[in-house]
């Protein structure tokens, strides 16, 4: 949409962006951004405006493509970048005009490369870490300074706590598909085949693989020995994080997007946090992990002049200052090498040492297509897939029976939607 400014010959051009924020710190972050950008860009009127959940947005924005009213710039998660690019919707960043990608972290621009082009740019990019009460751990004997790696040492304390009697349960974590997809990168093995759908579009799902039955391994000692607990409901973030902050488990893994709300949290509730890396399965070389989050994306359907002036803006608000205090904000990844540059130069990494440990591990990363990502049209259903056969597992279920039914249905859900692309 193209507006004439009263009194004016200059044309002012208004760029929609639909994100999923619905909280007012990061909304507000949002919408503080592109008010200085439209300051400085009277030529320009960005308008920001929650969708509700990523899912929906991504939903709203296909459906208003179909009737010509798409917003310029969406943000839309990791997962739903094959859904985005087959829906056809969306045009590829390098489509509007060149940009420099040099300074994006490897892990994270190496997600959102498909093809060999960058479709969208970074925005707010996380990982999982491991959360851990420091007072607790030490009543049960452990050491807070050398906190679990793997699914061995994580059990090994477990036993400890449990030996201690100190009425709290050992785990506990949301029951997320995103997790699994994390430990199976993290052994270098790819979900999906065919390149984790990267080299050709997925056909299959790598579930009935020994790095599947890792994970799904690990559920069912823990829950055996009654040390994983969780509020029985499919990704409940902030359920499960309750849990730990109210002291109610010793260890916890979630986002590292959540290190300020955890940490602040943790103060109210009287105990010491402390940030390992993500435990993997025994036996395996640590391999990275799959960058999280969203990326923001540009519609097909729009004028010229919306669709620069939607990246102009989305590189504004991922410059290299923005991401600085945008990851101060929320503990969300920078994005950018010279942000973190710029961090370690204010001495954040100094003062806030417990982000370290998750910038160490997304920088450590091998690229490789496990730790790229696995790329398919029902990521969203395939993780509920999963979700419900780890909690087959946590009901009783063998490991194999579990597998092998996830598997059955996981397959039938991607050739079913690959049937629409022959």
């Amino acid at each position: 949409m193209t507006l004439f400014l009263a009194g004016t010959a200059t044309a002012q051009t208004t760029v929609e962006f639909w994100h999923s924020f619905g909280d007012a710190k990061r909304s507000g972050w949002i919408q503080a951004r592109a008010e200085e950008y439209n300051r400085a860009h009277p030529n320009v009127k960005v308008v920001p405006s929650y969708k509700g959940s990523y899912n929906d947005s991504l939903q709203a924005t296909i459906l208003a493509a179909r009737q010509n009213k798409a917003p310029a710039l969406v943000q839309i998660f990791e997962v739903g970048s094959q859904l985005a690019l087959d829906s056809g919707v969306f045009q590829p960043i390098s489509s509007v005009k060149n940009v420099d990608f040099s300074d994006y972290i490897k892990p994270v621009i190496n997600y959102y490369t498909i093809g060999g082009k960058v479709n969208s740019l970074p925005f707010n990019s996380s990982s999982p870490v491991l959360y851990f009460n420091q007072d607790l751990m030490k009543k049960a004997g452990l050491n807070p300074k050398t906190p679990p790696t793997t699914f061995g040492a994580l059990l090994k304390a477990c036993q400890k706590i449990e030996a201690a009697k100190l009425g709290v349960t050992c785990f506990g974590m949301s029951l997320n598909g995103w997790f699994v997809e994390q430990w199976m990168a993290q052994q270098g093995a790819t979900l999906l085949n065919n390149g984790n759908g990267r080299s050709s579009r997925a056909t299959a799902t790598n579930l009935n693989s020994v790095a599947a039955k890792n994970i799904f391994s690990f559920f069912k000692t823990l829950q055996d020995n009654k040390a994983f607990t969780y509020t029985g409901k499919l990704e409940d973030w902030d359920g499960s994080d309750a849990i730990f902050t109210n002291q109610k488990t010793v260890f916890h893994i979630t986002s590292t997007a959540d290190i300020g709300n955890i940490r602040d949290a943790a103060q109210k509730s009287g105990f010491t946090l402390g940030v390992g890396v993500l435990p993997i399965a025994n036996g395996t070389k640590r391999s990275g992990v799959v960058i999280g989050g969203a990326s923001l994306w540009i519609s097909k359907g729009v004028g010229r002049a919306q669709a620069e002036g939607a990246l102009d803006f989305a590189l504004y608000m991922t410059n290299t200052k923005n991401m600085a205090d945008w990851h101060k904000l929320t503990g969300y990844y920078p994005v950018r090498q010279s942000s973190i540059e710029l961090l370690r130069k204010q001495g954040w990494f100094t003062q806030t040492p417990l982000q370290l440990v998750a910038f160490n591990q997304l920088t450590r990363t091998v690229p490789s297509p496990a730790t790229a990502g696995g790329l398919n049209g029902t990521a969203i259903q395939t993780r509920k897939i999963i979700e419900e056969g780890l909690q087959k597992v946590l009901a009783g279920q063998s490991v194999d029976a579990a597998l092998q039914e996830t598997k059955a249905r996981a397959d039938a859900a991607l050739s079913e939607y690959n049937a629409n692309f022959k």
